[in-house]
């Protein structure tokens, strides 16, 4: 047990409680940050944390990255949807570790595997020992451009099961095997989004791929949920800042036909 450099988890909800647990399971002591919580004031008693898991949501992560104490930089652990390296560096984060979770956690439930967790940074070993510890199955990643890969898998599935959810409703499973049309459409035009926010070219089919064996993994997955309308409201901003015309997300926001 290492009680000079516990773990620091910023954000106690779900997601942060599941990662708490299985830290205490592999016998390290944690640190829970709470909204009101003085940063700098725990930096000072706790100036070398094991790990620093950022667990907020994401509509708060670059909140939580502006107040995230500059000595925790090097320990930090990003877990958020739609994440890519943009939203860290911007905050002059270089190499945090980093989760793809494709777990959920809802409350009074267990956590549910969909596929294993891909890791990938400096302190991957000790995340994919606490998600075992508890279950969950994690994998450490080789290298960036595999996480890169795998982050806009996630984004894709997220994407593309929740705005073209807004149309067909239902589960993953159905979006894919009964309106398939709408489903394509919308990941191709998630595809150059993803590119722009990358900067680089990305193997469109590989992705889809990868975004179909999510959706067999749990066929019962809700397509839309609640934070759809704002996932489309923002793929539209990017759109517009990269110049792209998007039809079927454009037609989606306009309560039109898909075209495809």
């Amino acid at each position: 047990m290492n009680l000079k450099h516990p773990a620091v988890v910023i954000g106690m909800g779900e997601m942060g409680g599941s990662f708490a647990r299985g830290l205490l399971r592999t016998g390290q002591p944690v640190v829970p940050i709470l909204r009101a919580t003085d940063l700098e004031g725990v930096a000072e008693t706790v100036p070398e944390p094991t790990v620093t898991i950022v667990a907020v949501g994401e509509a708060d992560l670059d909140l939580a990255l502006e107040r995230l104490p500059k000595r925790w930089h090097s320990t930090t652990v990003l877990l958020q949807n739609e994440l890519l390296p943009r939203n860290w560096r911007t905050h002059g984060l270089e190499n945090p570790t980093v989760a793809v979770v494709w777990f959920e956690k809802k409350p009074g439930r267990a956590e549910k595997v969909i596929i294993p967790t891909p890791v990938y940074g400096p302190r991957a070993d000790i995340l994919v020992a606490a998600l075992g510890a508890i279950d969950i199955a994690a994998v450490a990643l080789p290298n960036e451009e595999r996480l890169l890969h795998e982050l806009v898998r996630k984004n894709m599935y997220i994407l593309t099961a929740n705005i073209a959810g807004m149309v067909t409703k239902g589960t993953v499973h159905d979006l894919w095997y009964n309106h398939r049309g709408v489903a394509e459409a919308v990941a191709k035009d998630i595809v150059p989004i993803q590119e722009w926010l990358t900067g680089r070219t990305l193997d469109a089919d590989k992705l889809i791929a990868g975004m179909v064996e999510a959706f067999d993994a749990d066929p019962e997955h809700g397509s839309m949920g609640r934070s759809a309308p704002a996932r489309l409201a923002r793929a539209l901003r990017h759109a517009d800042a990269a110049g792209l015309e998007t039809p079927a997300l454009r037609a989606i926001a306009a309560g039109l036909d898909v075209p495809g």
